[in-house]
């Protein structure tokens, strides 16, 4: 397996994981489902849609990956966001 098949990514947000960024439980455990950023204390730190994550996200993604634009950014959200346990449901 290569470390992209081992990669872990929030549950909410899609964002590549790493031990220091998972969030935590309701009694301070790490949860490894979701990051430090979407999830606190047991809880989604804010109640947002998936299009209202989705957008927060595309321009994050591009400040990051400047290689890759708006619309690129928002085709490949699309695609995953849906799949994402948090948004599954929806």
């Amino acid at each position: 397996m290569n470390d992209f098949e081992n990669q872990k990514f929030c549950q909410s947000c899609a964002m590549p994981m790493t031990d220091e960024l998972f969030g935590t439980n309701e009694d301070g455990s790490k949860n490894e489902d979701y990051c430090m950023y979407c999830f606190k204390d047991g809880e989604f730190t804010s109640n947002i849609s998936m299009e209202e994550m989705m957008n927060f996200c595309i321009d994050k993604m591009v400040e990051v990956h400047p290689e890759i634009d708006k619309d690129e950014a928002s085709s490949m959200m699309m695609e995953v966001f849906p799949k994402l346990k948090r948004w599954a449901n929806d």
